[in-house]
Formats: C-alpha cells, sequence, structure tokens
C-alpha cells in the first residue's frame, strides 16, 4: 500500500510511525480516512466500510479498526448506521469558571438535564475531602452536560445545604450553578482541581449516550469561598472524544 504524503518514512512528520519504518496497514488507512474527513464538511457522510475497503484495496476489519480510532479520537461520529465527520473538540478552560461560560465562548449553545437532586448528611469521605463537617446536609446536584442538544457529559454537584437551603425550590437545573450562587453574594476564592482518563460506568455511559469503551475525562474539583471556606465539591465526566482542555502558563 501507498504511505500518504506526510505519514511517508523520511517525512518531516513521521505521526505514529516506528523508527523501522514499518506501519501498519490500518494506520495507513487511518490517515487516509482522515484526509477525507478534512475536506469533508461537519456533519457530511463518509464512504461505507465496504466502499473504503474495495478503494484502498484492505480487508473490511482494516477499514473497521481505522474507523474506530477516528471515533475515538473525535474526528468522526456515529449517526444512526453510519458515520459521520464530527465537529471540532470543545475547549474547555482550566479556570474558575463554569461550563456554560466555556460552551458559549466557543458559539454553541450549552444546556443541562436534571438527573437527580437530593439531600442527605455529608458521609465522611466527602467530609475529609472538604472540610464540611461529617453529617452536615449536603445537597447532591446530578445534570447530564449538553451543548447543543449533544449529551457530552454528566456532572455532580455536592454543596451544604446550608450555603443554598432553597436549592430546590428556587433554582432552574438548566441554568449555571455558578451563575446561581454569584447572585446570592457568594464569591469563589481558589479551587484544587485534578484530571483523569476513566472508563464510564455502564449507569454513566447510558446517561451521556456513549459506549462503555469511549475514554472519558473526569475532572475533580473541590473549591472554596474567598475566607476559604468549603464550597463545593464537583465531579465532572467529560467525553474524550467531545472534549480538550486548556490552561495559560506564565514563567
Amino acid at each position: 500500500m501507498d504511505y500518504p504524503n506526510d505519514q511517508a518514512p523520511g517525512a518531516p512528520v513521521r505521526a505514529g510511525i516506528p523508527e523501522h519504518g514499518r506501519i501498519p496497514k490500518y494506520y495507513a488507512v487511518k490517515a487516509r480516512i482522515g484526509h477525507l474527513v478534512a475536506q469533508l464538511g461537519e456533519g457530511r457522510p463518509i464512504p461505507t466500510e465496504r466502499d473504503l475497503s474495495e478503494e484502498y484495496g484492505v480487508a473490511r476489519e482494516t477499514v473497521r479498526q481505522a474507523l474506530r480510532e477516528l471515533v475515538l479520537e473525535g474526528r468522526l461520529r456515529r449517526r444512526g448506521r453510519g458515520t459521520v465527520v464530527a465537529g471540532p473538540k470543545l475547549e474547555q478552560p482550566l479556570s474558575l469558571a463554569s461550563y456554560t461560560e466555556g460552551v458559549r465562548r466557543q458559539g454553541r449553545t450549552p444546556g443541562r438535564a436534571l438527573v437527580g437532586l437530593e439531600q442527605f448528611p455529608c458521609p465522611d469521605a466527602l467530609a475529609a475531602e472538604t472540610g464540611l463537617t461529617r453529617g452536615t446536609p449536603v445537597w447532591h446536584l446530578e445534570r447530564v452536560l449538553l451543548a447543543d442538544d449533544e449529551r457530552v457529559g454528566l456532572e455532580s454537584t455536592y454543596v451544604a445545604v446550608d450555603r443554598v437551603p432553597r436549592l430546590d425550590a428556587d433554582f432552574d437545573p438548566d441554568s449555571s450553578f455558578y451563575a446561581y450562587l454569584r447572585e446570592r453574594g457568594v464569591v469563589f476564592g481558589d479551587a484544587d482541581e485534578r484530571i483523569e482518563t476513566v472508563l464510564a460506568t455502564p449507569r454513566e455511559a447510558l446517561l451521556v449516550g456513549t459506549p462503555p469503551a469511549l475514554p472519558m475525562l473526569l475532572m475533580h474539583r473541590v473549591s472554596r469561598d474567598a475566607e476559604g471556606l468549603p464550597l463545593e465539591r464537583v465531579r465532572t465526566l467529560y467525553r474524550g472524544d467531545r472534549f480538550s482542555f486548556s490552561t495559560h502558563l506564565r514563567g
């Protein structure tokens, strides 16, 4: 099989090619489909597996493996029984800004669908992580994250009831929780944040609408107010094929 121009051994950019120069067939096919994807617009369908296998002279399983990787990377997405070109990933800034603000900056329409809102005594693990007193009543707010009505993540927020005692009565689940806090005079101080790669549980995959094998980005955040008092604990699961994170570093 011919190598794509930018994948040939000795080319200036040898992305993914081992030093011995032998490239797996599926990877060469993936690169060629990648060129095709770049030429098509967002939402445009790509040829069928059968057509691609005939075009490139390889087995359908080789094409299938290439497509699987492009889907996992977020360059393609499944639509019904076909595959279409995906749009650019949503870029979420690593800052004390809400999901709503981050999505709007990219010209997309943010939204959230309520999964559940419940109240329970703060357990030991949450108390140790946030600094809340064990047994203090806390809210657990769980919502599916949306971007232009596409399910892209799952957010769980824990906050002391005495901070927002009427959360169940006067909070719109489709709105920004950060904006809700600011409207009530809460000033954010600082936060600790950690990001890791995980696989969704079967329940999480069902809520987000993804295959369980799709890699997810899991963000843990513990926030404090301007006086250093515990404010919220957030666990957010983002689709790995739809999100990237960015930050500005200064030396």
